[in-house]
C-alpha cells in the first residue's frame, strides 16, 4: 500500500530571516511566516488528508494548524521530527559560528557526517544520527497511515534528509537543492522506501490570498 506524504517546511521565522541557527530552540513564526502558513492552508484545503503531523516546535505546529484547521483535523506532534540539534551553535548567527568555532564550522561545511558540534544547552547530533532519526520518523507515520494521504510539517534539515533518502543521494555530497519555507514537497512511501514525486512547490506563495466574498 502506497502512502502519499506532503512534506512541508514551516513558515518563516525572524531567525530564518537573519540567518540565525535555530535547531531545537523554539522560535515562533514571524508575520511573514504566518501569512505563508495561511496561504498554505488555503492551497491544501481540498487535499484528501487523513492526518496532519508536525514537529513539536512552535514554528512547525503553527504552520500545521493552518492546514489542519481547514480540514477539521487535529495536529499530532512528534519530537522526532524536530530539526537537527546543533548544540552550542544554536542561537548564533552563521557568521558568529564561523568566528567562534572555526574548526567545527569547517567540519560542518565540509559535510563530515559523523562530526558533532560542541554541546551547549543540549547535546548535538551528527548528521548521520539526525538522518536516521528524521527518516525513521517519517517512515513510522507513513506506515501508520498506509495507503492514505498525510501532511507532515517539519524543518529544512528533515526535508533535506527525506530528499536524500528518496533519490539515493549520499549524505556527504553537497546539497544542490533548495529547501524553501512553507514549500510543499510530495513523496510516496511503499515497501519501506520514500520516492520523490514533486519538490519545492511554492506556487501558493506567489499569488496574494484572496479574501472570501459574501
Amino acid at each position: 500500500m502506497t502512502t502519499t506524504i506532503l512534506l512541508i517546511r514551516h513558515g518563516e521565522t525572524a531567525w530564518n530571516a537573519e540567518r540565525r541557527l535555530q535547531g531545537h530552540i523554539d522560535i515562533a513564526l514571524n508575520p511573514a511566516g504566518l501569512a505563508q502558513a495561511a496561504a498554505l492552508g488555503q492551497a491544501l484545503a481540498d487535499e484528501p488528508l487523513t492526518a496532519v503531523i508536525a514537529s513539536d516546535l512552535s514554528r512547525a505546529q503553527q504552520t500545521a494548524q493552518a492546514i489542519a484547521g481547514l480540514q477539521d483535523l487535529p495536529v499530532q506532534t512528534d519530537a522526532l521530527l524536530r530539526e537537527r540539534c546543533y548544540g552550542a551553535f544554536e542561537g548564533l548567527l552563521y557568521a558568529d559560528i564561523a568566528a567562534r568555532y572555526p574548526h567545527e564550522y569547517a567540519q560542518w561545511q565540509a559535510r563530515q557526517i559523523d562530526a558533532v558540534m560542541p554541546s551547549g544547552e543540549r547535546q548535538a547530533e551528527s548528521f548521520r544520527q539526525f538522518y536516521a532519526r528524521s527518516t525513521g520518523a517519517i517512515a513510522e507515520w507513513a506506515s501508520r497511515y498506509a495507503g492514505q494521504t498525510i501532511a507532515i510539517v517539519a524543518h529544512g534539515g528533515v526535508l533535506e534528509c527525506a530528499y536524500r533518502a528518496a533519490v539515493g543521494m549520499s549524505l556527504d555530497s553537497p546539497r544542490d537543492f533548495q529547501v524553501k519555507n512553507a514549500s510543499v514537497n510530495r513523496f510516496s512511501f511503499a515497501d519501506g522506501q520514500l520516492h520523490l514525486l514533486q519538490w519545492g512547490d511554492v506556487e501558493h506563495l506567489q499569488t496574494p490570498a484572496m479574501d472570501e466574498l459574501g
